[in-house]
């Protein structure tokens, strides 16, 4: 295969023969969690919780176990009927693949990991790559050499890219002609770092191309045995203190877990094609561009956009068949801005939302627009889907819906105790005497920090929320300080240690302030040096923005700064940012 973006793959349509159940689903193990057949929803919530007693066997690999066994199926003539990956370049060049394309592309790309760079079972591989067909690629790639996969995003500096590769000790990063130069600048103070691959038609010293090695490697392998437990994947996520920490999935989190996203919050099927717009450096990529959809055997659609915009968004979901549409809040309040009576969804039939709450009047404008509901789900980087309004279930705006059958969640108080209906407290999931397979396995070498989310026989989320009389969940807010602007989680540590280098800042507190767009945005509560006082107040606002968008991921930068001469502190001296979010929010 001479090139794997540029050159499409053509598809051939093939028609699934008869009703689809799980029963009927490419691996025996799906069939054992005891899911109801696709045509049935979530409407008899009840039922389905009582049948799915999933059975976790052994050694579980989604590669070998789910997506070849579709590739199978398409060979026997009886496969989806649609592509398991179409993705759309910015200037319309198209690439499709079959899953029988797909298993033999990412086995030549596993050969490549495991043959050319020598990688293991169990080393770790840092991935940032955009929107494009290769990240898919090494994903599966990933699974079928055991390898563990650490995604980031795009938007990642050098200081972020170095503590990364620090932390988790990867032996191999995986970017493009963009992030090369970040990634050489740091690369002497990492020491596991042995290959770096460039995803690029250019070369570039000290850097193996990507697609010179897919050309040269084999096209058999062998997919290695991995155990379900054995990790699969690391996400950094963002805390409120510290450095962002390393959540691990095992192989049977995301590959068995998500299948029931994928069957009754997605609501897919193998005649469905689902489009996520998540970035690719979060969890929330894998949940629904990867593991949720083709656990079903629907297809992924993949639009290189560098950047969410209105205009060519709707217009792609009137082009193209996109029956499935999952995005940020933020994404539908920008969207509703537009004259949505100009465009005409011929196959979209179901929407989705999470990241962040979504405001009922966004909902209602779109339903009005569209004919479409939107169906939240809720969830964080440590877990799958939590809670969800499933299809078929009433919809009550505001409200993530009732709990996902893969966990049973509480609110709880201080003391473990279940509160009951109105009452707020923290939003618990039960880890005893059983721990949830889907759940995360661990905060990666810190035992301190994994240990901290237990309380009693419930794994703490660190979220605040309140269970109504008919069992549905309202999420109150984050018992810590994490920002969620536009579904991207930002800690206000990351921001706050930005700002401090500035010679103009003697301490910062950062908050979410309220935003009609997005939401929630990062506004800095700033004390200035003495030097600094009389300088212009926007002139150095902007100044500060600009120098915490080079010192961290652009989109942490506050978009909101005021100069105080002090800040609320304890008696001990910590900040009490609760204080200055709560008058942000008009709720002092």
């Amino acid at each position: 295969m001479a090139s794997v973006v540029i050159m499409p793959i053509l598809w051939k349509t093939q028609t699934i023969k008869g009703l689809w159940t799980l029963g009927q689903a490419p691996t025996r193990l799906f069939s054992k969690c005891h899911l109801a057949p696709a045509a049935q929803n979530f409407s008899d919530y009840e039922s389905i919780r009582e049948q799915y007693k999933p059975e976790v066997p052994e050694y579980f690999n989604f590669a070998k176990d789910v997506l070849d066994k579709w590739a199978e199926m398409e060979k026997e003539g009886r496969g989806p009927s649609n592509p398991a990956l179409w993705w759309v370049g910015d200037r319309g060049e198209e690439v499709k693949w079959s899953f029988e394309e797909l298993a033999s592309v990412s086995k030549k790309a596993a050969n490549l990991l495991s043959e050319q760079c020598g990688l293991k079972k169990g080393d770790r591989v840092i991935v940032i790559l955009s929107r494009i067909p290769e990240w898919w690629l090494l994903n599966v790639a990933c699974m079928r050499t055991g390898t563990v996969l650490i995604p980031g995003t795009t938007q990642l500096t050098a200081k972020d890219i170095l503590h990364r590769l620090q932390a988790s000790r990867a032996k191999c990063i995986i970017t493009d002609q963009v992030l090369a130069p970040a990634v050489d600048s740091v690369a002497s103070q990492c020491q596991s770092l042995a290959f770096k691959l460039i995803v690029s038609r250019d070369h570039r010293d000290g850097w193996l191309s990507f697609h010179d090695l897919l050309n040269l490697a084999p096209a058999d392998h062998n997919c290695v045995a991995t155990k379900s437990r054995e990790p699969m994947a690391i996400y950094f996520t963002s805390g409120t203190t510290g450095a962002p920490k390393m959540a691990e999935h095992s192989h049977s989190s995301h590959g068995i877990g998500l299948a029931l996203n994928g069957r009754y919050w997605l609501d897919l099927t193998p005649k469905d094609m689902i489009w996520n717009t998540s970035d690719t450096g979060w969890a929330k990529s894998a949940w629904s561009s990867v593991f949720a959809p083709w656990s079903q055997g629907a297809g992924v659609f993949v639009h290189g956009m560098p950047r969410f915009e209105p205009k060519p968004v709707l217009e792609t979901l009137s082009r193209f068949p996109i029956t499935t549409f999952c995005s940020a809040p933020t994404a539908y309040r920008m969207l509703i801005r537009h004259n949505l009576s100009s465009y005409t969804f011929h196959s979209l039939k179901h929407c989705v939302s999470a990241g962040e709450p979504m405001n009922p009047e966004v909902m209602e404008d779109w339903k009005r627009e569209t004919g479409l509901d939107i169906y939240e789900g809720y969830g964080q980087t440590e877990t799958v889907l939590i809670c969800g309004t499933f299809k078929g279930m009433k919809i009550k705006p505001g409200s993530m819906g009732k709990h996902s059958p893969a966990y049973d969640t509480k609110i709880i108080d201080e003391d473990c105790n279940i509160l009951p209906p109105g009452k707020e407290g923290d939003i618990a999931i039960r880890i005893k005497p059983t721990r949830p397979f889907c759940l995360f396995t661990q905060y990666t070498e810190d035992p301190e920090k994994t240990a901290s989310t237990i309380r009693g026989s419930y794994y703490v989320t660190g979220d605040r929320g309140i269970r109504d009389e008919e069992g549905y969940f309202w999420f109150v807010g984050r018992a810590d300080d994490v920002i969620n602007s536009a579904g991207y989680r930002i800690g206000p540590f990351e921001v706050e240690s930005a700002l401090i280098e500035h010679p103009a800042v003697v301490e910062s507190a950062v908050v979410s302030s309220p935003d009609s767009l997005r939401g929630e945005v990062v506004k800095a509560f700033v004390v200035l040096a003495p030097d600094y006082v009389s300088h212009d107040p926007e002139a150095l606002t902007q100044e500060l923005q600009e120098h915490v968008k080079k010192a961290t991921a652009p989109y942490k930068y506050p978009r909101k700064v005021e100069f105080v001469p002090h800040l609320p502190k304890t008696v001990s001296g910590k900040i009490r940012r609760n204080e200055l979010r709560k008058k942000e929010w008009g709720e002092a």
